[in-house]
């Protein structure tokens, strides 16, 4: 469970923008979008390949820099 904790004087916008950075640097958000729905190992592999492979050819890029 992510805590935020207001400071005095802060304004509630600044407060939500911290909350949502701190969501998405964890992940929150990413996993309970994957689960809304059921997904197949199959599936689930297929896209952690091409994950792998994206990772894998941007590495590949720009070793040389």
């Amino acid at each position: 469970m992510i805590e935020i904790r207001i400071k005095k004087g802060e304004p509630l916008e600044k407060a939500l923008r911290r909350m949502k950075k701190k969501l998405d640097r964890e992940g929150t958000l990413k996993e309970v979008r994957n689960h809304r729905h059921f997904e197949k190992p199959s599936e689930k592999k297929r896209r952690r390949m091409k994950v792998a492979k994206f990772n894998a050819m941007l590495s590949a890029r720009y070793a040389d820099m």
